[in-house]
């Protein structure tokens, strides 16, 4: 027993320890291995206009040389053409991309 309080102890420690992007990259590997069922709404003023969903993750580009982020977000999902979070017949799984700065969106996880 108190082994395993220790090596929780440490675990705690090296995550305290870990930097913010650290810690949300540890968070993403675990919440891609568990598996999300996200949705992504896009909107164009106050309606509606585009709906992916079961996207397991948005993903943020980095540069190629630079390794810095990119301004936009990429992931796969089903193009949920009636907006009834269902994945229909005809529904087909693409990649997308959003713009972090010109495009209005919600990225939720539908339970």
């Amino acid at each position: 027993m108190k082994k395993l309080l220790f090596v929780i102890g440490v675990g705690v420690l090296i995550f305290a320890g870990c930097t913010q992007e650290s810690q949300n990259k540890i968070s993403r590997s675990i919440q891609n291995f568990t598996g999300t069922d996200g949705v992504l709404d896009i909107y164009m003023g106050d309606k509606l206009v585009k709906r992916f969903i079961k996207i397991d993750k948005l993903s943020t580009a980095l540069g190629t040389d630079d390794g810095k982020p990119r301004p936009y977000r990429f992931g796969y999902g089903y193009d949920d053409k009636n907006f009834n979070l269902k994945k229909d017949p005809g529904e087909k799984k693409v990649y997308f991309e959003v713009s972090s700065y010109s495009t209005q969106y919600i990225f939720y996880e539908n339970n």
